[in-house]
């Protein structure tokens, strides 16, 4: 994978480690499942609508409805009400192990529909670890409860949605604005559970913990991590891209344990380790290239779109001075990772350069 690549894959393991401790604090507060997922695509809904608008987007997804439709169904209205009510009945790091099962339904669905993302080999075997970890959870630590077996299997349901929904991403939505492409997908997700939301609505008003935990889930989690989320599917792939649930768990797991004191058995412990593993195999047993060049493939960016301002040449038919400059700069300048402008590539309109 290339250096942006990594970078989103780092950042979105961090923000989705986050969800499950806000979603649990929310559902232990009362919050009912489905008023949690309307309120958090709601505020997400809002905010990437609006970027798309400011950004003059939006036109580029017409004609696409019935895809924004279906994708919002797969990855939004039906997993976020579900991994609440599981939640309801498992503890968060359980609930963030359990989503690991997404790449391999992935692989599955892949069979039939989309020969790209077909795994073979080493990252065949490191999904089929990742699933024996999942396996070890629900094994071992759960199987002696119906409460909690069918929190497990709505987690389970949630985690077939997110399989589905980046395969129609990455096929008919991938080329469009993600802040337009996230925004409608929220909005028409936010209409699918408005019924269930009123009709559930909190026995009383949120706690301060409740409502911050909803603000977070909607700005961060929701609004932040699709507009990313969509870039990295398009970069890598829905089947690599959904690797990130096998590292987010780790982040999950810290704060389920830090946090809300949670004490995972053996089977999250060996489930978990197991998953890192098959983590690793899954994106071919490859480190991130170094502290690398997603900084300098930002600056590389930035000077073509300078291009048509700089010195075209001195007398003689010798490039400037300045010119000679940036092109040493860049060349020989040290790697350092980051995520600046990580989405904006997806829109940019220059050709992707591999690193």
């Amino acid at each position: 994978m290339s250096a942006r690549a990594w970078a989103g894959f780092f950042a979105m393991s961090t923000i989705w480690g986050v969800p499950y401790l806000f979603i649990k604090v929310a559902v232990d507060d009362g919050v009912p499942p489905a008023f949690l997922a309307w309120s958090r695509v709601v505020l997400g809904a809002a905010v990437l609508l609006f970027l798309a608008w400011r950004a003059g987007t939006l036109g580029s997804l017409r004609g696409r409805g019935r895809w924004l439709a279906l994708f919002a169904v797969f990855e939004i209205a039906v997993p976020f009400p579900l991994i609440a009510a599981g939640e309801q009945h498992v503890d968060s790091s359980v609930a963030a192990i359990i989503i690991a099962a997404a790449p391999l339904i992935v692989a599955l669905l892949a069979l039939r529909f989309d020969a790209s993302e077909r795994v073979s080999g080493r990252r065949l075997v490191g999904l089929l670890i990742g699933l024996g970890g999942v396996v070890a959870l629900v094994g071992i630590d759960i199987a002696g409860s119906t409460d909690e077996l069918l929190g497990a299997g709505a987690i389970l349901v949630a985690a077939a949605g997110y399989a589905a929904g980046p395969m129609v991403l990455s096929r008919t939505l991938a080329d469009a604005d993600p802040r337009a492409t996230m925004g409608a997908s929220l909005a028409i997700a936010a209409v699918l559970l408005t019924p269930f939301a009123a009709a559930a609505p909190p026995a009383a008003t949120p706690s301060g913990a409740a409502t911050g935990a909803l603000l977070v889930l909607g700005l961060v989690c929701t609004a932040a991590a699709f507009v990313i989320y969509s870039g990295l599917i398009a970069e890598i792939g829905a089947g690599r891209a959904l690797v990130i649930t096998y590292v987010a768990p780790v982040v999950a797991v810290a704060l389920g344990v830090t946090v809300l004191g949670e004490r995972p058995g053996a089977g999250a412990i060996a489930g978990l380790l197991l998953i890192i593993a098959g983590s690793w195999l899954s994106t071919d047993g490859r480190l991130p290239p170094g502290p690398s060049a997603a900084v300098a493939a930002v600056l590389l960016r930035r000077r073509r779109r300078r291009g048509a301002a700089a010195p075209a040449a001195e007398p003689g038919g010798q490039p400037s001075s300045t010119t000679i400059r940036i092109t040493t700069t860049t060349t020989t300048m040290p790697t350092n990772a980051g995520t600046i402008g990580f989405w904006r590539h997806q829109n940019s309109g220059l050709a992707r350069s591999r690193v």
